[in-house]
């Protein structure tokens, strides 16, 4: 009786590949300035979002310090020493003018005197130095850079998203239906792109006011022509690709196709250019504050900051000026480079 052997070995494992964003992932790690820019963004992330609680900067408008408190490394000010003209005039020996043929009110100088001193005012004791120093009010300027990149950075994230949801809308409706739908958008996006963005900006801050959500919309409704331009290329070149023809042929909805097929293969272009939309409006951010456009009075942002310290500079008190331009300085600079090593990361030319 003959027996027949039968193969019972395991199927090899299906191999698949990585995906785009794994890739990017892999690629992103390789790449050590990227990964330094990701952790000082995410450094500031959590420092803006503990401001937010209340955990940080909470009493930034408390006066915890002798009006411009110079940084703790520079040490207090030297107390000034008043000159008297008159001691070189009057001789120390002179006897007193009696005042009271002149002024009537004279005699009850000394009773108020006395009532005053008996008034005891307790003033809180302030700081005659600061970290970062303080400002022409005694607050510390170290609190109010913290509470300012809260404020800056929600508006450039913010802006950011507001734009990145116009553009890539109506971008996408420009290159994937096209005709009547895309030269009327191609209306609009050249009736905005040939006003100059200062004046725009400037009649939607007529228009709408100040405040945190009006700097959001300002920015947010001038400064999506940028993604706009891009997302119509984009999807001008992958409507007529084969897997966009395959979905057509099964059936699938034109919505479906614009915004479930096409816009992930698309996604990278839209983050990297989300990620330049919010270096930029924090930029745009500190101008219009500094133009007095921004945020109200009672609040402060990087751009309220040097507003403040153009007047301080004049009289020799740089601390404020340089604790803003660093904060700002080492977010956009951190931002800018990771902004670059997403975009090698996600080239799918440099894979």
């Amino acid at each position: 009786m003959s027996a027949t052997a039968v193969s019972t070995a395991a199927p090899a494992p299906e191999q698949r590949s990585a995906g785009v964003w794994l890739t990017a992932w892999r690629r992103l790690r390789q790449d050590r300035v990227g990964m330094v820019s990701l952790a000082i963004v995410l450094a500031f992330l959590l420092l803006i979002l503990a401001s937010a609680a209340g955990l940080v900067a909470r009493d930034w408008q408390r006066e915890v310090g002798v009006p411009n408190a110079p940084p703790t490394f520079l040490g207090p000010r030297p107390e000034a020493t008043t000159i008297d003209p008159l001691t070189q005039i009057v001789p120390k020996d002179a006897k007193p003018v009696d005042l009271s043929d002149i002024d009537p009110l004279a005699p009850k100088y000394k009773e108020w005197a006395e009532r005053a001193a008996q008034i005891k005012i307790e003033e809180p004791v302030r700081a005659e130095t600061l970290p970062f120093g303080g400002d022409r009010l005694g607050r510390d300027v170290l609190a109010k850079a913290i509470k300012g990149a809260e404020v800056s950075i929600f508006v450039g994230v913010f802006a950011a998203a507001v734009a990145t949801v116009i553009g890539t809308v109506l971008g996408a409706l420009a290159g994937y239906v096209g005709r009547r739908v895309g030269d009327f958008l191609e209306w609009v996006y050249n009736v905005f792109t040939s006003v100059p963005d200062i004046l725009l900006i400037f009649a939607f801050a007529a228009l709408f006011g100040r405040g945190i959500g009006t700097v959001v919309l300002i920015l947010g409704l001038t400064g999506w022509t940028g993604m706009y331009r891009q997302v119509r290329a984009e999807y001008l070149k992958h409507s007529t690709r084969e897997y966009v023809r395959a979905a057509e042929a099964i059936g699938v909805s034109h919505a479906r196709r614009m915004f479930v097929h096409i816009l992930p293969n698309v996604s990278h272009v839209i983050l990297v250019r989300m990620s330049l939309l919010v270096v930029g409006f924090i930029k745009a951010e500190v101008i219009l504050s500094f133009l007095g456009l921004g945020v109200p009075v009672d609040q402060v942002s990087w751009g309220t900051m040097l507003a403040e310290a153009q007047s301080e500079l004049v009289l020799g008190y740089w601390w404020q000026l340089a604790a803003a331009t660093l904060f700002m300085a080492v977010f956009v600079t951190a931002f800018s480079l990771l902004t670059d090593a997403l975009r090698d990361a996600l080239d799918p030319k440099l894979r």
